[in-house]
């Protein structure tokens, strides 16, 4: 079949990004000159810490140190992240067999995906979600089974019929706690249940632990291999993304059951050569030093936070403030609801130059809802606030035209 011949077998299962439209139409308002205080895409604005730039500029400038890296990651970089499971959860990992560096969050999941999953395999995790969770299993042949989570408790409620109810049972759970959008939390016996079902039925446990760090009012998230047995069904994946500011580093971790952990560095190993190498020696630096700075990035999004919080309530728009994650997840005002949180979305950026992500954008179950991701400073999070008010004043003759 020539290119002629209609669009791509993979690319047939993906859907229109539904985030394009706002980005579309937020550059449009920015190449007006016009202001745009943006709460879209969670992408931290913050500084990686000073002295992992340093030990970059100084690993680069070897030339050792520009060759091929290992695929796994190097050794001291695997044991850093083991150390640091130790240090922060009491847990013990082999950092030969029960560790890999990943390039990215996104990368341990799609791959270990493709590494463990066959066609029909079901998949089953929480909706809203971040948009690969339902889209990397589909793009692995998988069956992505999206169970709707109001509250964690609801899912573990749902996840449980579906194993008695089911003829085969899922052959992985996919979560991630904090969770993005939602911002729920959970406490070490949720992790339990997770175990339990999955031991007991024979299934594969992936926990995205991407916002392990962001945790406010003296909420510590949990790791799921802290629960006994956990490393005998399942693994966990951190990213240095949030903890560290590290976004465009694209450094993470797989951490856990070995013959997951194998099956990944299998696949890695036929796809690429490992993260460049002064990167990961930087790396190291991140995890052996600056946990200090972790806590001072955290205190940062909290007081954002507390900002986007208060504003929002002055402005007429009761929200919760959330407990972790980089987010607000919000629900649309009463007089906009019907119209959906896309277009609710592009109102909102257009009449209030405040762009935020509309929840249908991370599934079915997202709709009604839309994501505030703190990336704006604290004055720029005040000059929103002012704006998103005003338009609110206006929020029955701006309904009846949307209609």
């Amino acid at each position: 079949m020539g290119l002629d011949s209609g669009e791509f077998y993979r690319i047939r299962k993906l859907p229109p990004y539904v985030f394009a439209v706002v980005n579309e139409m937020k550059a449009r308002l920015r190449a007006a000159q016009l202001d745009v205080v943006d709460f879209g895409m969670g992408n931290p604005d913050g500084p990686t810490p000073a002295p992992v730039v340093d030990k970059l500029i100084e690993a680069a400038q070897n030339p050792r140190n520009h060759r091929y890296s290992i695929s796994r990651g190097i050794p001291n970089l695997r044991l850093e992240i083991v150390k640091r499971y130790k240090r922060n959860y009491g847990v013990d990992l082999d950092p030969d067999k029960e560790a890999i560096v990943t390039i990215g969050a996104k990368d341990a999941l799609a791959h270990l995906l493709f590494a463990v999953i066959g066609p029909g395999d079901e998949v089953v995790s929480p909706n809203p979600a971040y948009p690969i969770h339902q889209y990397g299993v589909i793009m692995a042949e998988g069956h992505a089974t999206m169970l709707e989570m109001p509250n964690p408790a609801t899912f573990l409620d749902n996840l449980e019929h579906l194993y008695r109810t089911s003829l085969v049972p899922p052959r992985m759970i996919l979560i991630s706690f904090p969770h993005n959008p939602t911002t729920h939390c959970v406490d070490l016996d949720f992790f339990k249940e997770i175990v339990r079902l999955a031991s007991h039925y024979g299934s594969m446990v992936v926990h995205d632990f991407a916002y392990a760090d962001i945790c406010f009012d003296g909420y510590r998230a949990p790791s799921l291999l802290q629960v006994e047995g956990a490393k005998e069904v399942g693994v966990e994946i951190f990213s240095m993304t949030k903890s560290y500011n590290m976004a465009g580093w694209r450094v993470g971790f797989c951490l856990g059951n070995p013959k997951m952990i194998a099956a990944l560095a299998r696949i890695k190993s036929y796809l690429d050569y490992g993260i460049f190498q002064p990167i990961q020696i930087a790396a190291i630096i991140a995890l052996r030093d600056c946990e200090e700075d972790t806590r001072r990035i955290c205190a940062i999004y909290q007081r954002r936070r507390d900002v986007l919080v208060a504003g929002l309530c002055a402005a007429g728009w009761p929200v919760e403030p959330p407990k972790a994650t980089m987010f607000l997840w919000a629900p649309i005002p009463e007089p906009f609801r019907e119209m959906g949180s896309l277009e609710f979305s592009k109102l909102l950026l257009e009449k209030a130059l405040t762009a935020v992500s509309p929840g249908i954008g991370f599934g079915p179950m997202g709709e009604g809802y839309v994501r505030f991701a703190l990336i704006e400073n604290e004055h720029r999070t005040r000059q929103a606030m002012r704006s998103v008010k005003q338009f609110l004043k206006t929020a029955p003759s701006l309904a009846g035209q949307a209609r």
